[in-house]
């Protein structure tokens, strides 16, 4: 998911989590009951775990959840993947990941992050190509989350808001060019009409 970094926006952590319902797996860096519960648990109590997974020797429910551990992983790698490559030069830290413990004792990822600067160009033109960018890559992944809907509506407005720059801009310029021709006429009718006139009688 994408997370805008920027002084004026909000900052949208996380991406969607796709960890299976029911897992009993530990999870790190998350706020579920089941990091909680692997703070808890003791060496004596992982040592089976460690051993299954050095002797492959999985109950049913056990391969399931790996199975589903192992999806999971590629889908949010696949998500962030497809958010850093939108990103381009606005993303600087790379992904981040949360990450649980299978019952085969390997890590997997369950969520992650893209952080992005959302801040303004110099100018309204290189705010709306900012802001163009900015949706291209929360809206990258095949399965955008709310987060990144979110970032996306953001990225919209701001383009709105450069544009009305832009327009404004463009405005007040063809205004000052009109103002300027209409004098420059006006001051040559001006010359024209008071140049002196000879008149020859015969």
């Amino acid at each position: 998911m994408i997370s805008a970094t920027s002084p004026f926006s909000l900052n949208i952590p996380g991406i969607a989590r796709y960890a299976s319902a029911g897992s009993a797996t530990s999870s790190e860096k998350t706020d579920s009951p089941d990091a909680a519960k692997s703070a808890n648990t003791s060496a004596a109590e992982k040592k089976p775990a460690a051993a299954k997974a050095a002797s492959g020797e999985f109950s049913a429910d056990e391969l399931r959840e790996i199975t589903t551990l192992k999806n999971t992983d590629s889908k949010v790698r696949s998500h962030e993947a497809a958010h850093m490559a939108a990103a381009g030069g606005l993303s600087h830290s790379g992904a981040s990941y949360e990450y649980t413990t299978g019952p085969d004792g390997k890590r997997y990822a369950v969520g992650g992050e893209v952080s992005i600067d959302t801040s303004s160009g110099r100018t309204p033109e290189e705010t709306l190509r900012k802001a163009e960018q900015i949706r291209g890559a929360a809206l990258a992944p095949a399965d955008p989350s709310g987060q990144d809907l979110q970032v996306a509506a953001q990225a919209a407005q701001m383009a709105m808001r450069a544009r009305a720059e832009i327009a404004a801009e463009s405005f007040a310029q063809a205004k000052a060019k009109s103002a300027d021709s209409a004098y420059k006429s006006a001051a040559d009718n001006f010359a024209s009409s008071n140049k002196p006139r000879l008149s020859v009688e015969a």
